[in-house]
């Protein structure tokens, strides 16, 4: 009895060390966050669905590029809106209008009309989040915001994992069950935010500000430019990689297996990780990141069978964990309570950019150059990221020492 007390009061403290002491505020976020995302089924499968109505491959590779230029404008808007709305309102605006969006996608036939819906949805699914984000830093005291971003992105990473499952067995009763279901969930996750997230969370403006403060701010700008190359890195992952692949002469199941090893690890080990790493000087842990991130994607050149490559998985797998742990905390540690919108836009539009233009740049260098010089490529521009990571660091100290 006395050991199973024991080790219910060991599970008890662990629990609290990860998942305690954080506003309510926040979990109400999270949570919506969460209900949101395993939901999202129709970017993983636009492609196929599109495919399935007889669109040509090239067509429905400009479509999903549409949607991705949706995306880096909404990055963009939303943290304007975010600091001008409110954050609250700006969460609601954006699910409500995605859950309209994302049901003309599936029902236009038209190539204009599908066009047009695929921006609009992109526009509309990535609204919220320079807010979420901005309430993060609103709500959560400094030294705790590691742990909330960190929780944050496994909550977007657990959610897109049932998504891929769910539609997947949707897919095959019919595409537009992806679309229905990604629809309710969209306006389940306005609902929840609308009702249960408070007034107050944004803080009072001094000014209405603009993106040309934020522009202004040689650090941030710096920041983001190093982010956009690693995250070019990082979306190899999901575009060269499955073909490198094939080239090694493996199927795609064994790309899925293989890729599969990086949301498990992300799922299990994020959480334990965040607390740890959030101790460390945060500009240092996320060069330690890129550099990991870089060896894993530089590594792939001497993979050619299932294992090889699923080991080169882990290891960029392990540098996506310690970035995530610190990447967004340094953007709350920057910005001024009155542009935290647009901070975090311009940082979310960074990544939406990079999910655009990297699988172009990415098999263009793979077609061309080959295999060999894309992964040392990927490595020599993670080591140059991190290198210069590294550099900002004093900068990022001497501002986040200001904020707490």
């Amino acid at each position: 009895m006395t050991a199973l007390l024991g080790a219910e009061s060991a599970v008890a403290r662990a629990f609290r060390t990860h998942f305690g002491g954080l506003p309510a505020t926040f979990w109400i976020v999270w949570s919506g966050v969460l209900v949101s995302r395993m939901g999202t089924m129709v970017l993983p499968f636009l492609a196929l669905f599109l495919t399935a109505k007889g669109m040509s491959i090239t067509t429905a590779g400009l479509v999903v590029t549409v949607v991705g230029a949706g995306a880096t404008c909404s990055q963009l808007v939303g943290g304007a809106l975010a600091d001008l709305w409110g954050r609250r309102t700006t969460f609601v605006v954006g699910p409500f209008a995605a859950a309209g969006f994302l049901l003309l996608l599936g029902y236009v036939e038209s190539l204009p009309m599908i066009l047009l819906a695929a921006f609009l949805s992109g526009l509309a699914l990535q609204l919220y989040q320079p807010a979420s984000a901005a309430v993060i830093a609103d709500v959560v005291p400094p030294a705790h915001r590691p742990r909330a971003y960190g929780l944050m992105y496994w909550a977007v990473n657990v959610g897109f994992s049932v998504a891929s499952v769910l539609g997947g067995l949707l897919a095959r009763q019919g595409f537009l069950w992806l679309f229905w279901v990604d629809s309710l969930t969209c306006l389940v996750f306005g609902l929840v935010i609308w009702r249960l997230m408070p007034r107050d969370t944004t803080p009072p403006a001094p000014s209405a500000g603009s993106y040309r403060e934020v522009l202004r701010d040689g650090v941030m700008v710096a920041y983001v430019l190093l982010l956009l190359l690693h995250a070019s890195v990082q979306f190899q992952m999901s575009s060269t990689l499955p073909l490198a692949m094939g080239l090694s002469g493996l199927s795609p199941t064994d790309f899925g297996l293989a890729i599969a090893v990086n949301g498990v690890l992300v799922v299990i080990v994020q959480p334990l990780l965040v607390n740890r790493l959030s101790r460390y000087d945060r500009s240092k842990v996320l060069s330690v990141g890129i550099l990991l991130m870089g060896t894993g994607f530089g590594a792939t050149v001497l993979a050619s069978t299932l294992l090889s490559y699923a080991l080169t998985v882990v290891v960029w797998t392990a540098g996506e964990i310690v970035i995530a742990a610190v990447v967004q905390t340094i953007v709350a540690d920057l910005a001024p309570a009155h542009l935290r919108g647009r901070y975090n836009g311009l940082f979310g539009a960074a990544y939406a950019l990079a999910a655009v233009v990297a699988p172009g740049a990415g098999t263009l260098l793979l077609a061309h150059a080959g295999a060999r010089v894309l992964w040392t490529t990927c490595f020599v521009v993670c080591l140059a990221v991190a290198v210069g990571q590294w550099v900002l660091g004093p900068s990022i100290r001497r501002r986040q020492a200001a904020e707490e």
